[in-house]
């Protein structure tokens, strides 16, 4: 397109020794985490693990108590335009701006010129298969379409990292199966560099180049990092994604157990495996 955005290329991300605490309570301990630019990292874990937390301070809304972050080699000292965050509810939107003047909000604030904001706006609302809604206002679309006008409301900016907290969850199923593949569909196309935060194992096997997965909180800790070596696009079906889920499971729900047994919560079975007491906390949304 003609006037279109220059597409900037994705961003390294290094969380070196990150401390959070607010107060007196400490809820992440010494995360590390090297991202290279264009990488697709999902953050894995249960509830209450410190994944949103981590990704907040990725986007600079919270300031670590010790270590850095660091994006593109810049240190990371507050939100900057160049760090977009999609979060989970399409309420986010205004609702008084139609589609369009959602997605160009972010640029008029930058005070780009009109012809510009207008062709970032097309140029992202193509991508993310809304050019016919442009005239729409947020409350006449469904809540996956929301989430897909917020998308593209983050990539009009033109920002090299793109944080999601949870962007699906509150989605229905099959809208949420939709969104996952369009989501890999336009992370390829963008070239931007993505950390996704989720609790679902299946959306991030479907969707992450690496699983970072979390213990429980608090002082929670990065546990493991796992490849994806798998070819797109990605089946749960298929024998060795299904070997992957089982192993993520079996971490997740052992930090599950844990959390339950904290709470005076286990049932007398913490050492079963998480098809008992851990599965049933965790929940596996996909159904399959």
């Amino acid at each position: 397109m003609t006037g279109g955005p220059a597409q900037a290329a994705g961003s390294t991300v290094r969380i070196e020794d990150v401390d959070i605490r607010f107060g007196d309570f400490l809820a992440v301990n010494g995360a590390s985490l090297d991202i290279a630019a264009g990488e697709f990292v999902c953050l894995l874990g249960p509830s209450g693990c410190g994944k949103s937390t981590l990704l907040n301070a990725v986007a600079g809304f919270v300031p670590p108590a010790s270590g850095r972050v660091l994006v593109g080699d810049r240190p990371v000292t507050g939100p900057d335009v160049s760090r977009g965050v999609v979060f989970q509810s399409g309420e986010a939107l205004f609702p008084w701006l139609t589609v369009k003047q959602n997605v160009e909000f972010g640029p008029r604030m930058r005070k780009l010129p009109k012809q510009r904001r207008a062709a970032l706006a097309e140029h992202y609302l193509d991508m993310v298969g809304l050019a016919p809604s442009a005239k729409r206002l947020p409350g006449e679309l469904s809540g996956g379409m929301r989430q897909r006008v917020q998308l593209a409301r983050v990539l009009a900016n033109e920002p090299t990292l793109v944080l999601m907290d949870e962007p699906f969850g509150a989605l229905d199923a099959q809208t949420r199966q939709v969104m996952q593949v369009e989501l890999d569909r336009i992370w390829r196309e963008s070239g931007k560099t993505i950390v996704f935060v989720t609790h679902d194992i299946g959306e991030a096997l479907l969707l992450a180049d690496r699983v970072v997965t979390m213990t429980a909180g608090p002082a929670a800790r990065i546990k493991e990092v796992y490849e994806i070596a798998l070819p797109r696009p990605r089946e749960l079906t298929d024998p060795d994604c299904a070997r992957l889920y089982r192993r993520l499971r079996d971490d997740i729900g052992a930090e599950v157990t844990k959390t339950l047994r904290a709470q005076g919560l286990d049932d007398g079975h913490a050492g079963r495996t998480p098809e008992g007491a851990g599965a049933a906390v965790i929940g596996e949304t996909h159904g399959r």
